[in-house]
């Protein structure tokens, strides 16, 4: 029987010759994440089931990244909960303040996931992974507990979705506007429960970066999951950050997809996604005159350091216009220490620009950035949502590091070509 790429991983890792999709398995697990909002749930429920300890230290991976450094009290409690339990369980890959960073940046920047693995995460985000090649997907806190104590997970296989890329993208368009444009032509439920697979000669011009902000978006299209095919870049950026064996999968030539798409990167134009749907997307020949109050330019979606290095360029020598806030967030401390020892931190400061910690903060309306009444934001997060950064009545449009630099030079949504 024929399979994708996602069911391969699924059936070798159940130990299964073949699977299809719908079938209900059980599959040992590479991985397993929490953060600093949804741990502290699964170690009550982990308390529950009666284990002394986590299935594997080394493939349990705590990362206090939404509300750290501690905004209040109550972070601090859940940041001291998790401590303790990866204190007392002796987890290895714990990041705390300091040597934390984004938890789907860091990830891949430690050389904690590689190709052909499995990986849970309590957030919804996790499915970044793909990029590497592996199956990688949100589960709730709940399934978190089972999977630190077990080392397995319930899935049901998913069908799946094929997107054939050829072409190459032109200057100031990156992974963020292929995404959205997926998106805004699927919509936020196109690929629900499915597995978004990205093949195709131009997988080639795409960098790990762009490919890591796709799969990071995929569950905006509703997916189950993200997954690159994998290539010489993808084994390069492994072998550069793991030791581990590098296991690819390639999905059959005669593998059954619900939907096949094909997409020129060349046609694809920088996009927008306007309130308060990832799926309301417009490019800027749709775009009028929409002035902003604050930009954000980090998070798990785009806050690596070729990102964070786009902004620089379009920002040096340049000032923010005087009503914006613009707020950069590189998403590990090595990004963060780069981006001091290249100079880019010292571009923004020019430019007027604030320069944050590693932190989630912004992206889901908890600190370093939250909107007031009637505000508008141009961010690289990966959610518009109502009310997602701050107040119900505020706005959140969702671009690239290139259009959000140039928007926080123009006051208002504007095209990095013609900054």
């Amino acid at each position: 029987m024929s399979m994708t790429m996602t069911q391969k991983i699924l059936a070798s890792h159940a130990g299964l010759d073949k699977v299809e999709a719908g079938q209900l398995i059980l599959v040992n697990l590479d991985r397993v994440l929490g953060n600093d909002i949804t741990s502290p749930v699964a170690i009550k429920e982990f308390n529950k089931i009666g284990v002394d300890k986590v299935y594997d230290k080394e493939k349990v991976t705590m990362v206090m990244d939404h509300f750290a450094p501690n905004k209040d009290i109550k972070a601090a409690e859940q940041c001291k909960m998790c401590r303790e339990f990866c204190n007392d369980k002796e987890v290895t890959h714990f990041y705390d303040v300091g040597r934390m960073g984004i938890e789907h940046a860091l990830l891949p920047e430690k050389g904690l996931v590689v190709s052909g693995d499995v990986v849970i995460g309590a957030d919804s985000h996790t499915c970044t992974y793909g990029a590497l090649g592996a199956f990688s997907t949100g589960v709730g806190s709940t399934d978190m507990a089972c999977g630190m104590a077990t080392g397995k997970a319930w899935f049901k296989v998913p069908s799946a979705i094929k997107f054939v890329l050829t072409g190459k993208l032109n200057k100031y368009v990156s992974g963020k506007d292929v995404i959205l444009h997926i998106i805004g032509k699927i919509g936020v439920d196109g690929a629900l429960y499915k597995s978004m697979e990205f093949v195709g000669e131009g997988v080639s011009s795409l960098t790990i970066y762009d490919r890591l902000t796709i799969c990071n978006m995929a569950i905006e299209a509703g997916a189950k999951n993200g997954i690159f095919e994998v290539n010489e870049q993808t084994i390069a950026y492994i072998k550069e950050r793991s030791d581990r064996e590098i296991v690819s999968y390639k999905a059959d030539e005669d593998a059954e997809y619900d939907e096949v798409y094909e997409i020129d990167l060349s046609t694809i134009k920088s996009t927008v996604a306007f309130p308060h749907l990832p799926e309301n997307t417009k490019t800027f020949d749709e775009i009028g005159d929409i002035t902003i109050d604050q930009v954000v330019i980090g998070s798990c979606t785009n806050g690596q350091y070729k990102d964070i290095e786009e902004a620089a360029m379009i920002l040096k020598g340049r000032k923010i216009a005087k009503n914006v806030r613009a707020i950069i967030i590189p998403a590990t401390q090595d990004i963060y220490l780069k981006a001091i020892e290249n100079g880019l931190v010292k571009i923004f400061i020019d430019a007027g620009c604030v320069v944050s910690t590693p932190t989630c903060g912004p992206c889901l309306g908890g600190y370093m950035g939250i909107l007031a009444a009637g505000e508008r934001a141009v961010a690289t997060t990966n959610r518009n949502f109502v009310g997602r950064m701050g107040h119900v009545t505020s706005e959140v449009y969702l671009a690239s590091p290139a259009v959000a630099a140039a928007s926080a030079i123009a006051g208002k949504i504007a095209d990095p070509a013609k900054i």
